[in-house]
């Protein structure tokens, strides 16, 4: 709605195959234990993660109008998002006193350094290609490969140290390879320039004859 962009039903249905195969296969068993009496049905986690969804879904839709509308490249959206992240950040630690404990965990520990700048090298090019994704395809398939990319890492780590799967994270993995095959095969709208530019022509064709 806010993005203004529409989808076909069968991009809807194979996102939600994705989406449905990745929670079956993220989804982890566990028992109750006999003194948790917590009774209510949603708690801060589950507000909390109500909330962040919601942002990302209001995030994918305003970086779609960007780029309808404005034609945003990679390097602006990432140039402005680190900005704000900055500014808020800086708010944040002159706020609690983290940044004074930070700079005296650094000098106790100088070896975190390079830690800190490789892992900084690292998500700046995560970044990079996150954008570049964002600004050549849009946000939809930006989500589904960051989605995929998790059920993927836990597969590689499953299949790596010989873990086994339930029957239920096997069809959940089902679910995602056939959500993606399907999106790939069927999921692109279909567009037709070349028939309004023909009509476009056409038309003037036509208004030029009728002058002369």
């Amino acid at each position: 709605l806010v993005g203004r962009k529409r989808y076909p039903l069968l991009k809807y249905l194979f996102i939600l195959m994705i989406v449905a195969g990745v929670a079956l296969f993220m989804y982890k068993d566990g028992n109750k234990k006999i003194g948790d009496t917590g009774s209510g049905l949603i708690g801060v986690g589950e507000i909390l993660l109500l909330v962040s969804l919601t942002c990302d879904g209001l995030t994918g839709a305003i970086q779609e109008r960007m780029k309808l509308e404005h034609a945003t490249k990679s390097g602006h959206m990432m140039s402005a998002m680190n900005k704000w992240s900055c500014g808020y950040l800086a708010v944040a630690l002159l706020a609690t006193g983290e940044g004074l404990e930070f700079i005296s965990f650094i000098q106790r520990h100088p070896a975190v350094i390079w830690q800190l700048a490789t892992f900084s090298v690292a998500s700046a090019l995560g970044q990079f290609f996150i954008f570049m994704c964002v600004s050549e395809f849009g946000p939809l398939p930006c989500s589904i490969i960051t989605t995929t990319r998790k059920f993927f890492t836990v597969l590689g780590s499953v299949i790596m140290f010989g873990n086994t799967l339930h029957s239920r994270q096997w069809m959940g993995a089902v679910l995602v390879f056939a959500g993606i095959f399907l999106d790939g095969a069927y999921g692109k709208q279909k567009q037709k320039p070349a028939v309004e530019t023909q009509k476009i022509d056409a038309d003037n064709g036509s208004s030029k004859s009728n002058r002369d």
